[in-house]
């Protein structure tokens, strides 16, 4: 027979298929495989075609179990009846997998996708998700292990009824691949760059024609495309774990005793590598009970602005950490961010919370304003003095008090919380407001306000929710006094401390604290015009502090023999765990630190 003879031939089957009538897939499979090897039904056109289709139609996404149900699905029913993608476990963990030559063993897969047609459903291939084992007598003698050992395609024409038990992998699945006339199998090593991903695996039912060498050159020309795809959706999850891992890396591992608060922190990471990159928080515990709560984000994505965001965190905690007030603090990052070298900017929101009065003070630098939730559940945006960003060189910054509601819960955030591609800000802020408006108290420290977030291909920036809820301190814990002015102070200081003490079930601190408080009220009769307040907290650690309006803070000084003074703060260094002072807007306060024997 001539080419020509066979060409019509072979067109004129075609035509009289195409336009007998339709009655469901499997009328529809029948008609178009049957009397028909695969050679037959792909012209090299036709071939090229479909394997061009691929490139549409797989790798859609660059995630690992997508592509390959998209690979499987793409398979079925055009080129079989049932497909399976199996993937090295090496690969789901982001590692490079097996060499494809040279090969010494069989390695651990794992099931990702199965499709086939209705006739086929009642078949029991390994289930998705699970790892697939390859060792003992019954499983010794599997085609697919012999394809990853080798890294060779397998071929079974015909099946014979000993050969479901060598593409089953398990005797109940043998048995119903019989029963469903599963007839002929192929499996083709997923190969790309030199290195095994894993395999595919491909059964014909009853009504098809036995896979042949033309379709299992057509299978390998696209598992060959297709591997590229997973590779590619391997080292995309890769990259972005180091992202992310690096990012967490940056963030704080676990809050601080915080008086008076309560705090939830939440990070969640952009679904897009390129979305992950500069959002910090940070929450610092400061003298006298205080604490300080940071967010920040570095304008940019990617390791350069994750990177960034860790040095202006580690500027920032240790700007915070000397008890600098939070208008300060942002003017000296302001400084440092313009040192940088890649010129990045970042916005920024501290907030310094003081348990003895229950209020914090804020400072912002560019950022989001914070949301005000009370006990009642209603909702509203602190109305924060707005800055420049960090590294636009506009300063002074503004502080404002608030008074925080008993009960009340202060959420800071990032803009990757309420961030769409299509609105604007004002109707991302609106929507936030809705949420946390009609969402129950519990709701917030919960991660209720990330879950409301834009999620998948929607959050395409990282975000950062930090929560800080006010809770009455005990008045066991925190205690605040007046002091008299003149030199009555000292003794009266002494005398409040210690009968505290004895209340608090703490007399072996009392000579040391009565030591200590002498000291700092000496120190403000002497430089700071007389001390203002004496406060003392219990917490993880005893914590003494005076207040008074001089402007200079105390320093230690190298007293001579003969000297009558300077040895006060020599003393405090001696006896107490830590030490400091800071400025306050009437004058300073000054503290000293004890450990409470356990």
């Amino acid at each position: 027979m001539n080419g020509g003879s066979r060409a019509r031939r072979l067109t004129s089957r075609l035509a009289a298929q195409s336009a007998a009538p339709r009655h469901g897939s499997a009328a529809r499979r029948l008609r178009f495989r049957r009397g028909l090897s695969a050679a037959e039904q792909f012209t090299t056109r036709s071939r090229l075609a479909w394997l061009n289709t691929a490139s549409t139609r797989i790798g859609t996404t660059l995630d690992l179990e997508r592509t390959a149900q998209e690979l499987a699905e793409f398979i079925v029913p055009r080129l079989a009846d049932g497909a399976a993608v199996d993937l090295l476990e090496a690969v789901l963990r982001g590692e490079e997998g097996e060499r494809a030559t040279g090969g010494t063993g069989v390695p651990v897969t794992r099931a990702m996708a199965v499709h086939a047609i209705d006739e086929l459903t009642t078949l029991e291939p390994s289930p998705v998700g699970e790892m697939i084992v390859r060792s003992g007598h019954y499983r010794e003698t599997l085609l697919t292990k012999y394809c990853l050992g080798q890294r060779k395609p397998v071929v079974v024409s015909h099946l014979t009824d000993e050969d479901y038990e060598r593409i089953a992998h398990t005797p109940s699945a043998a048995d119903k691949m019989r029963r469903a006339g599963v007839r002929s199998y192929m499996a083709v090593p997923l190969i790309a760059r030199g290195v095994l991903l894993g395999t595919a695996d491909f059964v014909r039912a009853a009504g098809s024609q036995d896979f042949s060498a033309t379709d299992l050159a057509l299978a390998e020309q696209l598992a060959s495309k297709a591997a590229v795809f997973i590779d590619n959706a391997r080292l995309y999850g890769r990259e972005r774990e180091h992202v992310v891992s690096l990012q967490r890396s940056l963030l704080p591992r676990a809050t601080p005793h915080t008086p008076g608060l309560r705090i939830k922190a939440n990070y969640a990471p952009a679904a897009d590598t390129h979305g992950v990159g500069g959002d910090w928080y940070d929450v610092m515990a400061l003298p006298s009970g205080r604490t300080a709560l940071m967010v920040g984000d570095v304008m940019g994505h990617g390791l350069p602005a994750a990177a960034t965001m860790g040095r202006l965190r580690t500027v920032a905690r240790t700007l915070m950490m000397l008890d600098i007030a939070p208008d300060r603090v942002l003017a000296r990052l302001d400084l440092a961010t313009r040192d940088l070298e890649d010129e990045q900017v970042a916005t920024c929101l501290c907030a310094v919370f003081d348990p003895a009065d229950s209020t914090y003070t804020l400072a912002s630098a560019g950022h989001l304003p914070p949301l005000l939730v009370d006990a009642a559940g209603r909702a509203g945006y602190v109305d924060v003095p707005t800055g420049a960003p960090l590294g636009a060189g506009v300063i002074p910054y503004d502080p404002m008090r608030l008074e925080a509601p008993a009960g009340g819960r202060l959420v800071l955030f990032t803009d990757g919380l309420i961030k769409t591609r299509v609105d604007d800000v004002d109707t991302q802020l609106a929507g936030l407001l809705r949420t946390a408006t009609g969402m129950l108290p519990g709701g917030l420290d919960d991660r209720s306000l990330l879950a409301a977030a834009p999620s998948g291909e929607g959050r395409f920036d990282e975000a950062v929710v930090l929560v800080a809820e006010s809770a009455v301190t005990p008045d066991a814990e925190l205690c605040v006094w007046n002091l008299p002015e003149g030199g009555t102070a000292a003794s009266r200081a002494r005398k409040l401390v210690r009968g505290q003490l004895e209340r608090w079930g703490l007399t072996e601190l009392a000579d040391v604290s009565e030591l200590v408080v002498s000291e700092l009220v000496g120190n403000a009769l002497r430089y700071g015009a007389g001390p203002g307040q004496l406060r003392l907290l219990r917490g993880e650690r005893l914590m003494v502090e005076v207040s008074d309006t001089g402007p200079d803070l105390p320093q230690i000084q190298h007293a001579d023999v003969s000297d009558e003074g300077g040895r006060g703060l020599q003393l405090i260094n001696m006896l107490c765990r830590s030490w400091g002072s800071c400025r306050t807007s009437r004058g300073k306060v000054v503290w000293a630190e004890q450990d409470i024997p356990r």
